[in-house]
């Protein structure tokens, strides 16, 4: 099969199981470990585990953790050093110790066993990061200490890696020596990174901030953090740990929002590539063959390695339901362990009867990661048998936001800068909302702060009724786009006809369409930032505020007439045909021997003309709202305001009768 042949296929199936992964409520890692299962090379062998996919893949997680480390300055983890080099070494060692044991009963050898046991210490970090994120459990005292221990889980894959290595039979006696140089090159490489993220990296984005390339701000932070992997991978470490240590390098500077939002679309798709690949480890035809002796490994490996991280977090979490939460989200397998275990089997160093179901029990538990993983808490609470659980701060948040949309609110269609500041406003005036954008990072930020912000499209009438449209006061759209405002409008107002709506908009090009579709008011941008302008200058002219006021809201009633005798530039683009508010100026000047020469207003008037005529200029003196008596000369310059067909009749008119 052909190699777009086979894009194509892998691209059709990620799109249908994300998107019903989505209706249904599930992570996103599940439709693409079942898409890595089903076309797999052991099951419909539509696309193989190439090498470029692989590297693809480990992109995936380096991007991961790039826009990790961005959350993390260098501070936070100098204060987290505690439990990474403390709680993530007691992690490894406990786990590796437990199950080399049981490793040796086996009758393999101590070298071996520890080998093997070393690979079940492992835990996926890019499926963990991206479950944690997810369920907002990333910043919870769990999330917080099982990412301490996947952060040195990656640094113990090196010696791990160069014990393999030197115990296999193509290994040329590698000993003690190449495991210390294996173990100074990582120690470069990191001192490497953190070195060029002190002092090359703000300078440089510095330069190219101030260039204004969008492209190349993008191509700067894809070059930064496919270097710190590459220096990453030369040093024998994860690719993953350079572009950490590079992000959270960068997260002290000014622009790492900015490179987030650049780097967000790649780490998204490769990623989505990477647990595509994990599905395809898995060999569903051994799982038939041997299904207790895999479910056999598959439970030990979880339960034990759940018991001891639990135990060996006890102290650090202070607690037995904190710290078996964090031993049952670190229980599942890694794609480092996975890849110990090959290098172990290919060697020879571990038999085929213990070295496939071991690897096929990893991958296994990466796939049903997501069960442990949404369910942590509930797990955690049946094993120590205590009843009412108190809920998350992610069910608190929902149950306070539901609450909300039971009294009288407002609701926000859009929380990006406007509705934000609609939102402060309220608040400070004692009116409650509740908000609804489709920024996943935008929703995350506010709902950490405790904004009640729900995820969801605004013109979905199930997102609606969970806002609570039945009870709420009034709607404010916030979105700049016409179209997005009238789809949200009919869907109001299929709900609620009687609900105010207050639509914002950049200018007046579609006013009278968003009326039509509902919009109670609708508030254009341009207009209204003129408004305040006007008020500022008349205040600075000492006019009295009351009549400041008064000339302001006189311009509102009239919907802004005054502020639209425009002088139309000559580049400007045309108004939408339908439009009712097309008009704008022009200015004519009556040649000698001209058909208006020596006539009136009145007489050009009823020739036919539907313009208003604002002015006639005459010497360089401008006389506003000239009488119909008006005699025009030669030289004169006649003001019109009209629609783009007035205006041509009536300058031809003007010229020729």
């Amino acid at each position: 099969m052909q190699p777009l042949t086979q894009v194509l296929i892998l691209l059709a199936a990620a799109v249908l199981l994300v998107t019903l992964a989505r209706r249904l409520g599930l992570s996103t890692a599940v439709p693409y470990l079942i898409v890595g299962l089903a076309l797999g090379p052991h099951a419909l062998a539509v696309v193989s585990g190439s090498a470029t996919v692989t590297l693809l893949a480990d992109l995936g997680v380096a991007f991961l953790l790039f826009t990790l480390g961005l959350d993390f300055a260098l501070p936070r983890l100098i204060a987290m050093r505690r439990e990474v080099f403390g709680l993530g070494a007691l992690q490894v060692i406990a786990t590796t110790a437990l199950f080399a044991i049981l490793a040796r009963l086996t009758g393999i050898a101590w070298p071996a066993a520890v080998v093997a046991g070393g690979a079940v210490s492992m835990s996926s970090t890019a499926i963990l990061l991206q479950q944690l994120t997810e369920r907002s459990e990333l910043n919870r005292t769990h999330g917080r200490l099982a990412f301490s221990m996947l952060l040195f889980q990656d640094l113990a894959f090196v010696p791990f890696l160069a014990l393999a290595s030197a115990l296999g039979p193509a290994a040329n006696h590698l000993g003690l020596r190449d495991a210390l140089f294996a173990a100074a090159a990582g120690s470069l490489a990191i001192a490497a990174v953190l070195a060029a993220g002190r002092w090359l990296l703000r300078p440089l984005f510095h330069e190219i901030a101030h260039s204004r390339l969008r492209e190349l701000f993008t191509l700067a932070a894809l070059l930064v953090v496919l270097a710190a992997a590459w220096v990453s991978q030369l040093a024998h470490l994860s690719v993953g740990l350079g572009a950490f240590l590079a992000g959270m390098m960068l997260a002290e500077t000014e622009y790492r929002h900015q490179i987030e939002s650049v780097i967000r679309p790649f780490r998204d798709i490769l990623l989505g590539l990477f647990f595509v690949s994990v599905g395809m480890l898995l060999d569903v035809r051994q799982l038939a063959s041997e299904p207790w002796r895999v479910l056999a490994f598959l439970a030990t490996i979880v339960i034990l390695k759940a018991a001891v991280g639990a135990l060996v977090t006890q102290p650090f979490a202070r607690s037995s339901f904190k710290a078996l939460r964090t031993g049952l989200v670190i229980s599942i397998g890694g794609e480092f362990g996975v890849a110990l275990g090959s290098v172990a089997v290919a060697s020879g160093l571990m038999p085929a009867p213990l070295g496939q179901p071991l690897l096929l029990s990893l991958v296994l538990s990466m796939v049903l990661s997501p069960l442990i993983l949404n369910h942590n808490k509930r797990i955690a609470r049946l094993l120590l048998r205590e009843k009412g659980p108190p809920r998350t701060a992610f069910e608190r948040e929902s149950e306070a936001t539901r609450e909300i949309g039971e009294r009288e609110h407002v609701i926000l269609c859009g929380f990006g800068r406007v509705g934000q500041n609609v939102a402060r406003v309220l608040e400070s005036q004692g009116f409650e909302y509740i908000a609804l954008d489709l920024d996943p990072a935008r929703i995350a930020a506010a709902r950490q702060a405790g904004d009640p912000v729900i995820f969801g499209d605004s013109a979905d009438e199930q997102i609606l009724v969970r806002a609570g449209l039945a009870t709420a006061t009034a709607l404010v759209i916030s979105f700049s786009d016409p179209a997005t405002a009238i789809g949200i409008l009919r869907t109001v107002r299929s709900q609620r006809p009687d609900v105010p709506v207050l639509v914002r908009t950049q200018d007046d090009s579609r006013i009278k369409e968003l009326q039509e579709a509902g919009a109670t008011d609708v508030v254009p941008e341009t207009f209204e930032a003129s408004l305040m302008l006007v008020s500022h200058v008349l205040m600075l002219l000492h006019v009295p505020v009351s009549r400041v006021v008064r000339t302001i809201g006189e311009i509102r009633n009239h919907r802004y007439s005054v502020l639209r005798s425009i002088v139309r530039r000559a580049d400007a683009r045309p108004l939408d045909e339908s439009h009712e508010f097309r008009e704008e100026i022009k200015s004519v000047v009556v040649p000698p021997g001209a058909w208006a020469v020596g006539r009136t207003l009145r007489d050009i008037r009823a020739r036919g003309t539907e313009v208003a005529f604002t002015g006639v200029r005459r010497h360089g003196i401008l006389g506003r709202d000239p009488a119909s008596d008006t005699v025009l000369r030669d030289g004169d310059v006649v003001v019109l305001y009209g629609s783009p067909e007035a205006l041509e009749r009536a300058e031809a008119i003007l010229l020729a009768g």
